[in-house]
């Protein structure tokens, strides 16, 4: 049972189950996600997930001085047009390339 906020369930994907929203003043929303444990170590902070506090610092260090391995826009938040295609920027064989996504033609 949760109650007031957040919560989490582990459940056996072989079996059925169900759920209820007792409170008729407030939606439920619920996520259901499955996988299997890693059996590793497992550090969080913000967006980092890691497996030490030692690699988290190191995470947000490079962010800091990277801003996502060198971001290239003015803004953390760049919006594009909605016209415009979709792209992906990487460097393949030491050559900049930009990757479009399939044409629906």
């Amino acid at each position: 049972e949760i109650k007031n906020g957040r919560g989490a369930i582990v459940l056996d994907a072989s079996q059925s189950c169900s759920f209820e929203n007792t409170n008729t003043q407030t939606d439920a929303h619920i996520l259901i996600l499955q996988g299997r444990p890693i059996n590793e170590p497992v550090a969080q902070h913000g967006p980092f997930v890691m497996n030490t506090q030692q690699q988290i610092s190191q995470a947000f260090s490079e962010y800091q001085r990277t801003r996502f391995g060198g971001w290239p826009w003015k803004e953390d938040a760049v919006i594009f047009p909605r016209e415009q295609e979709r792209f992906a920027d990487m460097i393949v064989d030491g050559k900049k390339v930009r990757e479009l996504p399939p044409s629906n033609e």
